[in-house]
């Protein structure tokens, strides 16, 4: 124990004693560190500073009083957060003073996040109905552009964020980059953040300000209260929303936000963000140069291998002139055939139809030879239908006188009758069929008649007739000079053609149609009579 310090003498006239400077502050030096040897404060930090001697300083404040307060450098060391401005945390340690400033000051032992469990439960329950709703989807993420043309960065002008991710992108592939600048910490982070997000989307494209490719979002490490503007739910929805492709790049490689689970691809720090962003050029170049590489000595071996194959494909195949020359031979050889082939059949075409000609007869003749036929037929029919009436009148003569009118009687199914009655009735009836047998044969003659070329001359036609008798039927025949007859109904006169055949005669006027032949009625057939019983005599 430290013992207590021993109060001066008062001076004489007064009953109060007198301290130094250096008795009094070394008194309430050890009055605090008496009573507050260990303490617990909660507060904010505030001015954080790193000594080159690798002590921290700070200060822990609230609504009311600032405390200062020092963490040596063996106890900084080993502290589980780091100091941060804004950062609410509860230190343990002790309290004493500084006498040659005459203040107090707290002495950090050890440091732990005030609040944190309070804070990281809401914030899993703000992701939990985030991703209900479908914003962290991995069907809604797009695909990151291999090259984009502009990137767009949202993150503070003056951080090194930005000039790290410049300086990565210039060393990989130089591309144009809009800065959107916003506060990265603080009350307005947040609606600086989205408002940026959403401007970049609603540029237009072609216009005077080109629309980024690409958009990163970037932010420094820092402790999870300095990163609270990337959970905010209207910088997640911004995110989500983003129609162009969207890397997050906030804090070290620890650090998770829930911004991280809205993009389109996350990235440990900023620096990565720049190396996802684009290429390496060179790497590109030596890939193009590669590739062409072996394009071109694929393509070599290629054609070497189609070249090899056409020369072996060839030495198969014969000359190709004595090819040509050989089928035109050929060619030549089958016209001449074919030509002789086409004559030798024309030939023999003509022989056979002179054969066939000469077999036939000449229709003149077939003609006569039917009319002689006809008129032979004629006179023969005439001389039998003659022959035939008289055969009948004969014997009606013949039965006629036989028959007497006597008591003969002739007996029927029916009963019998006298022979006297019959005869009138058997008179009368074969006399019909005279008659009707006369008609048939007058329609027959009159039909033969009607086909007799003759009836035609009565109609004022001639026949024109050869000096030998033989009719002329074409005006070919009739040559200048022929002698010709001329038949008419009555009579011949001879004539002599005069002159040619002309062609553009009218057409003389065609023969009435000849009568069609009457097919004669079939005879009647007669009633048939019950046959007689019993005899004439």
């Amino acid at each position: 124990m430290t013992s207590p310090l021993i109060a001066p003498e008062p001076r004489p006239g007064s009953n109060l004693p007198e301290f130094s400077v250096g008795d009094l502050a070394r008194r309430l030096k050890r009055s605090i560190e008496e009573e507050f040897g260990f303490v617990r404060v909660r507060g904010e930090i505030s001015q954080p500073k790193r000594h080159s001697s690798g002590h921290c300083y700070l200060r822990l404040k609230d609504d009311t009083a600032v405390i200062e307060a020092v963490c040596w450098r063996g106890t900084a060391s080993k502290l589980a957060v780091q100091p941060a401005e804004g950062l609410e945390v509860i230190v343990t340690g002790r309290m004493t003073t500084y006498p040659g400033r005459s203040q107090y000051q707290l002495i950090i032992e050890s440091m732990e996040l005030a609040g944190e469990g309070a804070l990281l439960k809401m914030l899993e329950e703000r992701k939990k109905r985030l991703a209900a709703e479908g914003l962290f989807d991995a069907g809604r993420k797009k695909p990151i552009p291999f090259l984009p043309d502009v990137i767009g960065v949202v993150t503070s002008p003056t951080g090194a964020v930005i000039r790290d991710i410049l300086h990565r992108l210039h060393d990989r592939f130089p591309r144009r980059v809009l800065l959107w600048p916003v506060a990265v910490q603080g009350e307005r982070a947040a609606a600086e953040v989205t408002a940026a997000i959403d401007g970049f989307n609603r540029i237009p494209p072609g216009g005077p300000v080109p629309r980024p490719d690409l958009l990163i979002v970037a932010r420094g490490g820092g402790s999870l209260e300095d990163l609270m503007a990337f959970n905010e739910e209207n910088v997640v929805r911004a995110a989500a929303a983003s129609r162009i492709p969207l890397i997050s790049a906030v804090g070290h490689e620890t650090d998770t936000t829930l911004i991280d689970f809205a993009s389109d691809r996350r990235a440990p720090t900023p620096t990565a963000a720049a190396e996802m962003a684009v290429p390496v050029r060179a790497e590109l170049l030596a890939q193009v140069l590669d590739d062409e590489r072996r394009m071109v000595g694929a393509a070599t071996r290629l054609l070497a291998e189609r070249r090899t194959r056409v020369e072996g494909l060839a030495r198969g195949l014969g000359d190709p002139r004595a090819l040509l020359e050989s089928h035109a031979q050929r060619l030549d050889d089958r016209a001449e055939r074919l030509a002789l082939a086409a004559a030798s059949l024309l030939d023999r075409r003509r022989t056979r139809l002179n054969e066939l000609g000469a077999a036939l007869r000449h229709p003149r003749e077939k003609l006569a030879e039917a009319g002689q036929r006809l008129a032979s037929e004629s006179r023969a029919l005439d001389g039998a239908l003659r022959h035939a009436v008289v055969a009948a009148r004969g014997q009606y003569e013949r039965v006629s006188g036989r028959l007497t009118l006597g008591p003969i009687r002739v007996k029927f199914g029916d009963g019998s009758r006298r022979l006297s009655d019959l005869t009138p009735r058997l008179g009368r009836s074969y006399g019909k069929a005279v008659e009707e047998r006369a008609a048939r044969l007058t329609a027959v003659g009159k039909l033969l008649e009607s086909y007799s070329y003759k009836g035609v001359l009565e109609r004022g036609f001639a026949l024109v007739q050869s000096g030998d008798g033989k009719p002329l039927t074409r005006a070919a025949q009739a040559t200048p000079g022929l002698a010709v007859s001329l038949v008419f109904a009555d009579g011949q006169a001879a004539a002599t053609v005069d002159g040619g055949p002309r062609v553009d005669a009218p057409p003389a006027t065609a023969p009435e149609p000849k009568p069609k032949a009457t097919k004669a009625k079939p005879e009647p057939k007669k009633p048939q009579r019950p046959p007689v019983q019993g005899s004439l005599f």
